[in-house]
């Protein structure tokens, strides 16, 4: 659109800075940092890889005790009974001459398969129960209560039980253990994935379309694994004791069979003939356990270095490629007369709760609509309901808040009326959503395009390498130069610019026909706002989309959005063509706003500052919620509401827009 006269400084302001070519508000490349895989990063840890080579030996030589047992476990030399360690009995023999390192080789079966299914059986209840508690409040309401009572259960009893019933079968006892151990780690679980729940990034993943079960595995179970996995390995530790101490009763593998537990009962039996049967199998014993916890914080650390490293260093971009300025209008692209209404807004009323538990309006009465192909832009102070606008349109309010009237269709299809299910297909299919943090959006564990390449399967269906591409593809179109090396890269080593560009690249991935931005430029320099505004224009030319920009910013606005709405607490005062409400506004707030804009001001001359603040929802007035500030108000404007008057075309909630109403401004 061509801006008014009193729109071009603005203008002028951000067009600018732009320039041909490779876009400048990309940034710095950033050269990846070829980060190290989980193994790498756990050798730099001494005490966790000679914790995980003990266990590695002693699974070896479980597995194939057989082989390097130089004795069978039943095997005995009556002519050397409770002998110390010789050449052939390396580890000395028990009370009735059987090799003892042959014995603990075969004892490490039952106790390491013991530890596997309590772990095994721990981890699968508590890990989906308290992602499921903590990602779904329904759930949580019964979980909770639900632990704290299968807490106060005497483990004991229960085992005891289970060994009665089973006939002293140890597996059923350790999957008991396992059913008894998991409500602690369903603790664990639930309150670390509320703190990872409630990052950005999660939500911006539900505004991206994905659904509960993705956001669980892939998002918040991998920036948990740290937690879990140090209280698995506690859990493995208690499992190998417990195992041990049922076999020390002789409640868990029958004799003569070998066991760990049962060996220390025989040792025990002995000591007052010889000390040494005790120091190989205590010691065996008490080094898996020390092993495990020592293993279970090492990949701990490991893990948390994975998403944790500094930033890599810069290194020059490359060159851009010479050639035509690439956002140019081809000739077939020329919009089509009267394209349909893509979203329709009708009477929108949302409230929170207020005082006392009584819903307090936050939006009251607010309708437009927006044909596809259209950029329609909202603009109003801090408080006015903008943003609550853009998240009733995508169906994720915050909680608490509900819609309480009107209605919004999306492509002919009442939203409002929508389950929720069907609600969240919507999201980043038909309709996507930028903010003006690109950052919190980005999962810190994956790369840029492993980001991208998810939602691109989510949406299409589309396998790993095609999804991939398609990434890469995203990335060069959103003028982002080297998008292969670009894919590779981490948040913490994108720019601002690159990084806004990776979440335009992000919603665009499910090919919507709406995008939502909400203020996608404020946190970038006035250069890279060139940039950020003038790739929208383009992006909306080549994929027909509609854009809601939501801003502060008139200068934005005007170089942006052929239509404008004016909302101040929680209504829409003005609406029309953005070149005529700059040239020649209707209500005195959007005087206010235009004449406080510094772009628009005049050298010398001091801005205009609108007295007083935005009502908060629950205190507005009765009449017109822009009375306590307005120059013009009498006391009709606070007598009754003001309806909204004009022409189609341009219309104002204010009395001066309505005929036969002519108020002076107060001195």
């Amino acid at each position: 659109m061509t801006a008014p006269s009193g729109a071009e400084p603005a203008a002028r302001a951000l067009t600018g800075a732009e320039l041909a070519g490779a876009p400048s508000g990309a940034g710095p490349v950033i050269a990846p940092s070829g980060r190290p895989g989980l193994a790498r990063r756990l050798l730099r840890h001494p005490l966790a890889v000679g914790a995980l080579l003990y266990l590695a030996a002693v699974v070896v030589l479980a597995i194939f005790a057989p082989v390097f047992a130089p004795y069978g476990p039943q095997e005995a030399d009556l002519t050397r009974v409770l002998a110390t360690p010789t050449a052939d009995h390396w580890l000395g023999t028990d009370s009735l001459g059987r090799d003892i390192a042959s014995r603990l080789m075969f004892g490490a079966r039952p106790a390491l398969t013991g530890v596997l299914v309590t772990v095994l059986v721990a981890a699968v209840i508590a890990i989906p129960i308290g992602l499921s508690a903590a990602l779904s409040g329904g759930a949580d309401r019964i979980v909770s209560p639900l632990v704290d009572l299968l807490m106060s259960i005497p483990a004991i009893v229960v085992l005891l039980m289970v060994l009665a019933t089973f006939d002293q079968e140890l597996l059923a006892a350790m999957a008991a253990l396992g059913v008894l151990t998991a409500p602690g780690l369903v603790r664990v679980v639930r309150a670390a994935a509320l703190t990872v729940a409630g990052e950005p990034y999660v939500a911006a993943a539900r505004v991206y379309g994905f659904g509960r079960l993705a956001i669980a595995l892939r998002h918040v179970l991998p920036r948990i694994t740290g937690p879990v996995l140090v209280n698995l390995s506690l859990v493995a530790a208690t499992a190998l004791l417990t195992e041990t101490g049922l076999n020390f009763l002789g409640l868990g593998v029958h004799l003569p069979e070998a066991s760990w537990g049962g060996m220390v009962a025989d040792a025990s039996a002995a000591m007052n003939q010889q000390n040494w049967m005790l120091v190989p199998t205590g010691a065996v014993v008490a080094g898996t356990v020390i092993a495990l916890v020592l293993l279970g914080d090492g990949v701990r650390d490991a893990a948390a270095e994975g998403w944790a490293r500094p930033a890599a260093r810069a290194r020059p971009p490359r060159a851009a490629a010479a050639g035509p300025e690439r956002d140019r209008r081809p000739d077939n692209a020329a919009p089509a007369d009267d394209p349909p209404i893509l979203l329709r807004v009708d009477g929108l009323a949302v409230a929170v709760p207020g005082p006392g538990g009584r819903p307090a309006p936050v939006i009251d009465d607010v309708s437009f609509d927006l044909r596809a192909g259209e950029t329609l832009g909202i603009v109003g102070e801090s408080g006015c309901g903008k943003t609550m606008t853009g998240r009733a349109v995508l169906g994720l309010l915050p909680d608490g808040t509900h819609v309480t009237g009107g209605s919004i269709r999306i492509d002919g299809a009442d939203a409002t009326a929508m389950g929720r299910r069907e609600r969240a297909g919507l999201r980043g299919s038909t309709i996507a959503f930028v903010s003006q943090e690109p950052m919190a959006a980005l999962d810190p564990l994956f790369t840029v395009g492993g980001h991208i390449a998810e939602a691109v399967r989510v949406h299409t269906g589309a396998g790993r390498a095609p999804a991939r591409r398609r990434a890469v593809e995203l990335l060069g179109q959103v003028r982002l130069p080297d998008p292969e090396r670009v894919a590779k890269m981490y948040p913490h080593q994108l720019s601002g610019g690159m990084a806004q560009r990776v979440a335009i690249a992000l919603a665009l991935a499910g090919g919507p026909r709406l995008l939502i931005a909400d203020e996608p430029t404020t946190a970038l320099d006035v250069t890279v706002q060139a940039e950020i505004l003038r790739l929208l224009r383009t992006l909306q030319r080549e994929t027909g989309m509609a854009i809601l920009l939501i801003s502060h910013d008139w200068g934005a606005v005007g170089e942006l959005c052929e239509r404008t709405l004016v909302m101040y607490a929680g209504q829409v005062v003005e609406s029309g063509p953005t070149a005529t409400i700059v040239t020649a506004p209707r209500h005195p707030y959007s005087e206010g706003l235009l004449a406080a804009n510094p772009q628009l001001g005049t050298p010398g001359v001091p801005l205009h500052v609108m007295p007083g603040g935005v009502p908060a929802p629950g205190e507005w007035p009765p009449g017109c919620h822009f009375a306590a500030r307005c120059p013009y108000m009498t006391d009709e404007c606070t007598a009754h509401p003001i309806a909204v008057a004009g022409t189609d075309d341009h219309r104002s909630r204010c009395l001066r827009a309505q005929p036969a109403h002519v108020i002076e401004a107060k001195p």
